[in-house]
Parts: structure tokens; sequence; C-alpha cells
């Protein structure tokens, strides 16, 4: 078993892996895995950094006998293929030939704190809300749902992708779309942030740019932490769990139907 090994101070975690019978490289085309050795942050760059190549998640803890034991047998799993498999989707945004991939969100946001954007969302074609305005919006898979978009919806979403708008006007702060959904955004007033999860490269958009949100054909794949979905975890109180709901653009065609055959 081959590994490659990203965090900060990893010395200690280098040696357990070790002694369980992985060998640590450098070339992650010549490894099996990669070990994340801190918080979230690490496992996100990780997968931008080695997109595909199974993830061991190893939070940062204070250096005790029972963290060490924590780790030695999660590895001792790895090495035996006895490690359970996560499978997370991502999300793509799509902008004048560039991509941007994402395990947790991709958001947009003003670039001038002092002046809303102003945004049109279509979902599946249909447009939603006319012209938004305000700070921006995300876009979140499950997985990331617990992050940015928690705290602007004060929920998270188990399937699907959720798609919340950030401090706008509109009364409606949020959606739960189906995962095969296409989410079309035009900057009708700039400037603005593109950015997906802690990529420190995010892109500038401006008036007349048009960005296209989509579920990845890729998943991130994580090895040895069957709980990782951290909308598994309790919620504070008055907090929701939402499921997905039928896809916006079917209901508006759906009630424009009816409205017609009123």
């Amino acid at each position: 078993m081959k590994a490659v090994l990203r965090g900060q101070n990893p010395e200690s975690i280098a040696a357990i892996a070790e002694e369980s019978g992985i060998d640590l490289v450098e070339d992650g085309a010549a490894a099996d895995c990669c070990i994340c050795f801190g918080g979230d942050g690490t496992l996100l760059g990780a997968e931008r950094e080695f997109p595909g190549l199974p993830k061991v998640p190893v939070r940062r803890r204070p250096d005790t006998a029972d963290t060490r034991q924590t780790a030695r047998d999660l590895f001792d799993r790895v090495v035996q293929g006895r490690a359970s498999v996560t499978r997370l989707p991502k999300l793509a945004a799509e902008i004048g030939g560039r991509r941007l991939l994402a395990v947790n969100d991709i958001y947009i946001r003003n670039e001038d704190v002092t002046s809303a954007v102003r945004l049109v969302v279509e979902v599946d074609g249909v447009v939603h809300f006319g012209e938004v305005v305000g700070d921006g919006l995300v876009v979140a898979t499950p997985f990331g749902s617990s992050a940015y978009y928690r705290s602007i919806t004060n929920s998270v979403i188990h399937v699907g992708i959720g798609l919340a708008f950030n401090n706008s006007t509109e009364p409606v702060t949020h959606l739960v779309l189906d995962e095969e959904s296409v989410i079309d955004v035009t900057i009708v007033r700039g400037p603005a942030i593109l950015a997906a999860d802690n990529n420190p490269e995010p892109v500038r958009v401006t008036n007349g740019d048009r960005i296209r949100f989509m579920r990845c054909e890729h998943q991130a794949v994580i090895w040895g932490i069957g709980n990782i979905l951290r909308m598994d975890q309790a919620l504070p109180t008055g907090s929701r769990r939402l499921r997905w709901l039928k896809p916006a653009a079917e209901r508006n065609r759906a009630e424009g139907e009816h409205t017609n055959g009123d």
C-alpha cells in the first residue's frame, strides 16, 4: 500500500502509517491513496491536488495514546482492505472555458462589499425570481451543505443540490434541486468573485458573464470513515434537515399548466 501524505506537521502520523505497512511516496500517480492529516480544508485541498485518488482523513487532535491507536486502527483497516468507502458527489462551474470543481460548494460573492450584485438565475432553463439583488449565492452538495449553505438557510440537505441566496432581497432564501439540475447564472451587475471550496484562485466575473453549475461526473472517494457526511451529526436546536424537492423548473411548468387550465 502506497500513500501520499498531506497536512501540517504530519511527522507523527507518518510514523504510525509506516508502522502499519503504508509506504509513503511523493508522487500521487504512484499512490493508492492520500492520507489527509488535518480538517476539512486539508481534505478539500487534497482532492483538488489529487482528484479521484481515495482520501484517508485523519483529524489532527492532541497527541495521546488514544488518538495514536485510533489512527493505527484506521490504517490497519486500509491496508487490509476493510476500510469503509464513501463516495461524495462533486459540483462543477463553467465559465469562459474554465472549469471549477468542488466537494463542498461553489459560490458567487460581490467583490465590493458596499455594492450588491445583481443576478438572473435559471434552473433547467426556467428563470427564478427575475433579477436577484444581494451579496451572491451558494451552490452546495449534501456534504458541503453543513458549511456556508447552512449559515444562510439554517438547514442541510441529504440529496440533490442546494442553492442559497446570500443576503438577498428575495423572500425565498434557498431551493433544493434534483442532482441532475443545471443552474445558469447571469451577472447583470458585478463585479463579483466565483470561488470553489477553499481554492485560493477564484475567478472574477462581471456584467454579462454567464456561469453554469451542475453535478460533476466525478466523485470524491473517502476511505475509512463511514460517518464522514457531516449532515449525520447533530444540528443546533431549530435547525432543519431538507430532502430533495421536485425540481423547481418542473414545479413552475406544472403551475403554469394548472394556471392555463383555469
